[in-house]
């Protein structure tokens, strides 16, 4: 882990970094699973990012301005969000048209999570198509 993520992470109330951590590890595991090749990582506007060639960047954040919630940020000039909306909508908590709004007292929806990244590690190639081919 790069050294100014892992102090971003260190910096998380002990409440709230293993919820990071496990974030992290979604992420991680979508590019692995899917062979989407290396993580580029590193601290973006004070955020943890994560981006894999052909894809669009995830960011990551929790803050004390909204502290019962933690995020998964995309690229806001991307389709990414509206499709999440539309896919997802009934199920996901989102905000505008550049984040997942995630509760810190509830479950993980992984599985979906999941999915939005997978979108967006693959934006490139999917952009085109309506609803990125979902």
């Amino acid at each position: 882990m790069d050294d100014s993520v892992k102090a971003k992470f260190d910096s998380y109330p002990a409440h709230i970094k293993p919820l990071m951590l496990n974030l992290l590890s979604l992420v991680l595991g979508v590019a692995e699973t899917h062979a989407l090749g290396k993580v580029e990582e590193a601290l973006k506007w004070g955020e943890p990012s994560y981006q894999v060639k052909g894809g669009s960047p995830v960011r990551m954040n929790w803050s004390e301005k909204d502290p019962d919630h933690y995020f998964l940020y995309f690229n806001c000039n991307t389709r990414l969000v509206d499709t999440f909306r539309e896919v997802y909508g009934h199920a996901l908590s989102l905000q505008g048209n550049r984040a997942i709004v995630l509760n810190v007292a509830d479950p993980l929806p992984a599985a979906i999570v999941s999915h939005c990244v997978e979108l967006a590690f693959n934006y490139k190639r999917l952009r085109h198509l309506p609803l990125l081919g979902v």
